[in-house]
C-alpha cells in the first residue's frame, strides 16, 4: 500500500491518496462502521474511540484520541454530505469533551472520495483550511505523519475479511 501526501501551501490544501486491492464497499465500511473507524482513525500511538457516529448530512462523528500518557484529544466531524459508498464531506475540528470547538485550533474542511478501479479502490482525501497558517499549524503538529500512521492501519483491517 502506498500513501501519497501532497501539501499545497499556496491553496491551503492537503491531499492524501492511497489505493487498496479491496472493493469500494469494503473500504467504505471502514468509515461507516464506528468500531472499524476507531481501529484506524488515530495514529498507532494515539488510538481513537468513537463516542457518537451519525454519518449523515447534518450529523456528527465525535471521537477522541488517547496519547500514551492517557491524555484525550477530542475531535468532531460536522457532516455536510454523504453519498455512500462514494463520498463524505465534513468539517473536522478539535473539540472539548462536550463537542464544542476549541478556540484557536484549525478546522479542516475535508472531502473523502472512494473510486472503484480495477477491482480495487482509490481513496482520496482533500482537506482545505481557511488559511495557509492553519494548514501550517496542523503540519507542525504532525498531521502528515499522523495520517500516514493512521491510514497504514487500514490495510490489515481490510484483510481481516
Amino acid at each position: 500500500m502506498q500513501i501519497t501526501v501532497d501539501k499545497d501551501l499556496a491553496n491551503a490544501t492537503l491531499t492524501v491518496e492511497t489505493r487498496f486491492a479491496h472493493p469500494i464497499e469494503k473500504v467504505w465500511e471502514l468509515f461507516a462502521n464506528p468500531r472499524k473507524l476507531e481501529r484506524w482513525w488515530g495514529p498507532p500511538t494515539h488510538p481513537a474511540t468513537v463516542v457518537r457516529h451519525e454519518l449523515e448530512p447534518g450529523g456528527a462523528v465525535h471521537y477522541f484520541m488517547t496519547d500514551p500518557e492517557g491524555n484525550r484529544y477530542h475531535g468532531i466531524w460536522r457532516v455536510i454530505s454523504v453519498e455512500a459508498p462514494a463520498r463524505i464531506v465534513a468539517d473536522d475540528f478539535f473539540a472539548d469533551e462536550e463537542g464544542a470547538p476549541v478556540e484557536g485550533m484549525p478546522t479542516s474542511h475535508f472531502e473523502y472520495t472512494f473510486e472503484a478501479v480495477d477491482g480495487g479502490t482509490v481513496l482520496r482525501c482533500v482537506s482545505r483550511y481557511d488559511t495557509v497558517e492553519e494548514l501550517q499549524k496542523t503540519l507542525d503538529m504532525g498531521v502528515e505523519e499522523g495520517l500516514r500512521g493512521a491510514m497504514s492501519q487500514m490495510e490489515p483491517l481490510l484483510a481481516e475479511g
